[in-house]
C-alpha cells in the first residue's frame, strides 16, 4: 500500500483547510486510515482515525472542528479541518493498517500551518 496525502497549506487562525489521502496498491488489506500529526519538539499523536466499518475516532483537541470521511472504496480519506487553531500547526501524516500485518504504513507527511 503507497499513500499520497495533498492538501496542506498557510491558513490564518480559524479557518480551514482539507486534507486528501489517496491509497493505492492492495487497498483491499486496509483495515483503517489515521490521521496523524508532529509538531516541532512533540510527539506524533493521533488526530483522527476512521475504520473500514465506518467506526471513527478523535482527539480531544480535534473534536467538533475536525471531520474524517473516507469513500465507499477505502481508497481516499480526507480530513476536513475548521476553526484552525495556531496550535494545530504540525506535519500532518496519513496511516493505513493493513490487515495482514496489524502494522501502519504511512504517506508522506503535509504541512499545516495556522497562523495568529
Amino acid at each position: 500500500v503507497q499513500l499520497q496525502a495533498s492538501g496542506g497549506g498557510l491558513v490564518q487562525a480559524g479557518g480551514s483547510l482539507k486534507l486528501s489521502c489517496a491509497a493505492s496498491g492492495s487497498i483491499f488489506d486496509i483495515n483503517a486510515f489515521g490521521w496523524y500529526r508532529q509538531a516541532p519538539g512533540k510527539e506524533r499523536e493521533l488526530v483522527a482515525s476512521i475504520t473500514s466499518s465506518g467506526r471513527i475516532n478523535y482527539a480531544d483537541s480535534v473534536k467538533g472542528r475536525f471531520t474524517v470521511t473516507r469513500d465507499n472504496a477505502m481508497n481516499t480519506v480526507y480530513l476536513q479541518m475548521n476553526s484552525l487553531k495556531p496550535e494545530d500547526t504540525a506535519v500532518y501524516y496519513c496511516g493505513a493498517l493493513i490487515v495482514r500485518t496489524s502494522s501502519w504504513v504511512w504517506g508522506q507527511g503535509t504541512q499545516v500551518t495556522v497562523s495568529s
